[in-house]
């Protein structure tokens, strides 16, 4: 993904599952893990996942991260 396609409120994956953005600063993005790669959530009560503040540990990605974000409508890349 590119900086620009980061929006709050967006979910995007990764290998590591489905991550929700919660803040796109200057040259970095926040986010929580909401769903294992298997599709299975990261918790079971979903009222963890509104916020903020967020009772998940919110996550930074920067620049070197970008590369392994992809958006929900692109095809499978794993």
């Amino acid at each position: 993904m590119e900086y620009a396609q980061f929006k709050i409120g967006a979910s995007f994956k990764t290998a590591t599952g489905t991550w929700r953005c919660t803040d796109v600063g200057t040259r970095t993005i926040a986010a929580i893990h909401i769903a294992y790669a298997d599709g299975s959530p990261v918790c079971a009560d979903s009222s963890w996942f509104n916020g903020p503040p967020y009772a998940v540990v919110e996550e930074v990605f920067d620049a070197y991260d970008f590369g392994g974000c992809y958006t929900m409508d692109d095809p499978e890349p794993f």
